[in-house]
Formats: structure tokens, sequence, C-alpha cells
């Protein structure tokens, strides 16, 4: 094995400050694999650190890359349960307290000192990984790789809308944002029995919002977000919907969820939204609603999803657009960051 790779880079705190660079090959612990990336996902956090509009901290100089499916080429001493050659896939918590009274209650995603990779540790986009044994998951030998390396992203719209809300078949579901996770949220609500399954964009969202059609929604709407909560009327008794999924990337959507909820609904937000709001949050209170926030994932999620991946429950096919090599990740960044793609999957080898 080579001492050195290639790797995709995010090394500063301003806009465009990602490179490809040769980097070391990660050394491995009594607990850790050495993963060789057979694929790794973009995710919206990895655009918003290209274009430094991310809330969270960074530890910079880092390899991007959270979304991620591979094959153990080498294993520390301490590892028992999976052996060189196995095809894996891994969740995004790289450090946790074990002590913390969080990962003790299996809320290990929930832990104040989680580092997560791509911004905490050196992330998958490059040829090796670092990962944790405890961390993989086995996957079915029917599953590529590129789908496998979109569990993450499945886990995340997983639970926020199968295990922080509930929607119960009939139910009226609107979903706020074509991206990734919006898509995938809409295909989760669709398999709750969600109907109507509404999914609002910007104007520029239309080729997203066809793939949100081919997941499940039985309507879509591409218009100002001013004149989204008009049109609740057109599919409900004129009250709103019973559940409204926010899976924006900007604060103000939450506003628009408020105005789409009818009394007693509950709202669940997935999307970031790093910019301070500047609205009432009377609606609340006036409408008794549930506001649930939902963020990453555990152990029993990513099983009960890798077995929806397996037997065709969840079909990736209208979400990922688009794999690539390493290399070409420029083009796949501004091709997501436009909404020309979903999708995209990186293949270091």
């Amino acid at each position: 094995m080579s001492e050195k790779m290639l790797a995709l880079v995010n090394y500063a705190k301003h806009a465009g400050a990602v490179e490809l660079r040769e980097v070391p090959v990660p050394s491995i612990g009594e607990e850790d694999v050495l993963l060789e990336v057979k694929a790794v996902g973009i995710c919206g956090s990895d655009l918003h650190q290209y274009h430094a509009t991310h809330s969270w901290k960074v530890n910079y100089p880092v390899i991007l890359g959270h979304e991620y499916a591979g094959v153990v080429v080498a294993k520390g001493a301490r590892v028992r349960r999976f052996q060189e050659g196995d095809r894996v896939t891994g969740e995004t918590a790289a450090v946790i307290d074990p002590d913390s009274p969080m990962t003790r209650r299996g809320l290990y995603n929930l832990d104040p000192a989680r580092l997560g990779f791509g911004y905490g540790v050196d992330g998958a986009m490059a040829r090796y990984v670092r990962v944790p044994e405890r961390c993989l998951h086995s996957l079915p030998e029917s599953l590529p790789f590129e789908h496998a390396a979109l569990t993450e992203p499945c886990c995340v719209a997983y639970n926020a809308v199968c295990m922080n809300v509930r929607i119960r078949p009939g139910d009226a579901v609107a979903v706020l944002g074509p991206g990734p996770i919006g898509i995938l949220c809409t295909l989760m609500a669709r398999l709750n029995g969600a109907n109507p399954l509404v999914v609002y964009g910007l104007p520029a969202d239309r080729h997203r919002l066809e793939a949100a059609r081919a997941v499940g929604a039985t309507h879509v709407f591409a218009m100002p977000p001013q004149e989204m909560a008009d049109t609740a009327k057109l599919f409900t008794d004129g009250y709103g919907f019973d559940v409204v999924v926010d899976a924006s990337g900007v604060s103000a959507s939450l506003q628009t969820a408020l105005q789409l909820a009818r009394p007693t609904a509950q709202i669940v937000k997935v999307g970031w939204g790093p910019q301070p709001c500047d609205y009432s949050l009377d609606p609340v209170v006036a409408k008794n609603l549930t506001i649930q926030g939902s963020f990453s994932h555990n152990w029993p999620i990513w099983e009960r999803v890798l077995a929806m991946l397996a037997s065709g429950q969840i079909d990736l096919k209208p979400v990922l657009n688009r794999v690539a090599p390493l290399p070409q990740w420029r083009e796949c960044f501004e091709a997501m960051a436009c909404g020309e793609v979903v999708k995209a999957v990186l293949t270091p080898v």
C-alpha cells in the first residue's frame, strides 16, 4: 500500500477553500479499521463548507466526506466483528464520549462531545479512511457501493419522518425544500401513508421537484415562499397540513411551516439554518403546534434502513443522478449546488 493518497481537503474557513491534496494514508488504532473507500456521497454540509456558509465548528484542515461505503483492508488488534475484505458502510459519529448519559442511552448522535467525519475528523473523500469498528455495518452483497454510500442521508430522513413525528395513513404532509434530505423525507412519508404529499421548492428547484414526484409526492410546487401558504387549502379542509417537514437550509422556512400547519399539527425541522429568525412564534401557541428537531441517527435506524435498501423498499434511482471519480469533485459540487443534480457520489478508487 502506498504511504500517500489523494484526498479532498477543506483547508480554511473561506469560500472555495477546498482542493485535492496528497496526504498520508491514515494510521489506525486497536479498535479501528482502515477502509478503502469505494463510494462517498456529497452532502449539503460539504457544499456549505465549500461555500463557507456553515454554522458548525470545523477542525481545519480536514478531509471532507461522511457518506461512505467500502472494503476493510486492515484492522486493529481488538477488532472482532469485521475481517479484511468485508464490504461495509459506516455511521458518522467518529468520536463520542462512551460515558456520556446520551451515549449510555444509545443516543450517541446527541452526545455534546460528538465529532463527525468531514468536519471534526478526517472524512472519506479519499482512497482510505480510518473508522472505529463501532461505526461499521455490514453490506448485503446485492447492494452496490454507490447506493450503500447513501445509507446515511436515508437514515437522516428516516429519523426525521419515521421516529421524530408520527404520520398516519391519510395524513396531509408538506415537505419544504427538495434537496436530497427533503426528497428522502418525501419517500419516507409516502411509505408511512401520507396523502396528499406535497413538496415545495423555489423556481430554481424544478429538476429536483421532478425527483420528489418520482419518489412519491402527489403534488409539487415551484414558487416564492410568500405564495406557498395559499396552496394548503387546495389539498386539505382549509386548515392546513397535519405534518410539515422543514428540510430547507434557511431559517425563514420555519415561518412558512407555521403558516402551512393546521391547528395541533406537527412540524419536524431537519434542515439547518444559521440565519437569525425575525418573525413571531405566536402561531405555535395559537395553533397548539408541536415543533420537533431531528438530528442524525443511531444504530437501530441504520440496520432498519439497510434492510429497506437491500429489499428495494427504498429506491434511490430518482435521487442518485451522478457517479464520478474523485478528481471531478468540483463539477459535482457545482451541479448539486445549482440543482442540476439531486445527489452525486464520488469514487476515490
